[in-house]
């Protein structure tokens, strides 16, 4: 399993319109868009969770792609993890 970093997302951007994107390229374990906390709208960022080689494949696929008017990307997640908390 492998997270997907999305940016570049307009703000009329839904879950199901990324989801349907990103359906093409394999099956959507879970996605996460950021919202704006006082209007709502999608702040242009999300999270993909997809396989290993259907989220290469969507990587391929949509990096650079026109998405809804503006040009979004798509990489791998390199969220830190472990590493040092706050105390």
């Amino acid at each position: 399993m492998l997270t997907l970093f999305v940016r570049g997302l307009p703000p009329t951007t839904t879950e199901s319109s990324l989801n349907e994107l990103f359906t093409h390229y394999g099956r959507v374990f879970d996605l996460k868009l950021s919202r704006d906390m006082f209007t709502g709208r999608a702040r242009g960022v999300a999270t993909v969770d997809m396989e290993g080689h259907e989220a290469r494949a969507a990587i391929a696929g949509l990096d650079g792609r026109d998405f809804q008017g503006t040009t979004i990307y798509v990489a791998l997640d390199r969220a830190r993890r472990g590493g040092r908390g706050r105390r």
